[in-house]
């Protein structure tokens, strides 16, 4: 009889044992997809969000910046007497609903052409989440969302304009710039920045939870037409913020509604 030889498992034993290690295999692997999703990218959105509001920052000092002046050794030429009248100081924004004057806002921006699909254009600030995220033209999961920015909404409004200025953001992983929408109140201060205006919403009303075929919420004059209690019946000039909820899932969506109160030149 041979010595020290191992005893060969049963079939049940071997069957088990091959499972046991399986299992273990795919929970190590569910448990580096989980950090993944709530860590890693995480990371990488938000560091793109921040590198992607000091790009459009310079990109606007940079236009604002006075061209040079003339060379060294050469005269400045002497201004030209103006045949046009004196100009006149350009109106102040009328702080009626609809937030201010079309002169005013063609005035400050003088109709800016509309953003290309998917391009970072302004920058969304909220103080009381912490919060500064650029904005990206649509809601593109892989080219907008996914980056941790929020995406405007390619049907409705842009900034300052009357009708509904539409927004949506993650409320989890991929930088989950929205995780906190819950937590603002009436009146909180929310900020869109553009290359030449800073838009100032008031924040309004929340609805808590609605379902994600509830389109109207971004409408206009938004509503939701999953329940009839929140309705805005006057046109003006509207902030909407949508995600996720409850966290962790995306069965519902959390809307908070905004309405315009300023604007001033950057």
């Amino acid at each position: 009889m041979v010595q020290g030889r191992r005893r060969r498992r049963p079939p049940a034993v071997r069957v088990l044992w091959a499972g046991a290690e399986l299992a273990v295999t795919f929970g190590v692997l569910v448990l580096l997809l989980v950090v993944h999703q709530l860590y890693w990218t995480n990371r990488q959105a938000q560091a793109s969000a921040r590198d992607q509001v000091t790009r459009l920052e310079r990109q606007w000092d940079a236009r604002r910046a006075p061209s040079a002046g003339p060379s060294p050794g050469t005269a400045a030429p002497e201004p030209e007497p103006s045949m046009e009248p004196e100009s006149k100081p350009q109106p102040e924004p009328e702080r009626h609903g609809t937030g201010m004057r079309q002169e005013f806002r063609s005035t400050l921006e003088q109709a800016p052409p509309r953003p290309r699909p998917d391009d970072a254009y302004a920058v969304l600030r909220i103080p009381r989440l912490g919060l500064t995220v650029p904005v990206a033209e649509g809601t593109s999961r892989t080219a907008v969302l996914n980056k941790g920015y929020a995406g405007h909404y390619a049907h409705t409004a842009q900034p300052g304009e009357q009708g509904n200025f539409a927004l949506a953001g993650h409320r989890n992983t991929h930088g989950e710039p929205f995780r906190r929408l819950d937590r603002l109140r009436p009146g909180d201060t929310v900020e869109v920045v553009t290359a030449a205006v800073r838009y100032t919403y008031a924040v309004d009303r929340t609805l808590p939870r609605t379902a994600p075929s509830d389109g109207t919420v971004t409408a206009p004059v938004p509503y939701s037409s999953a329940h009839p209690a929140y309705r805005y019946t006057e046109p003006r000039a509207y902030l909407t913020l949508t995600t996720c909820t409850p966290e962790y899932s995306s069965a519902y969506r959390l809307v908070v509604w905004g309405r315009l109160t300023g604007a001033l030149p950057r």
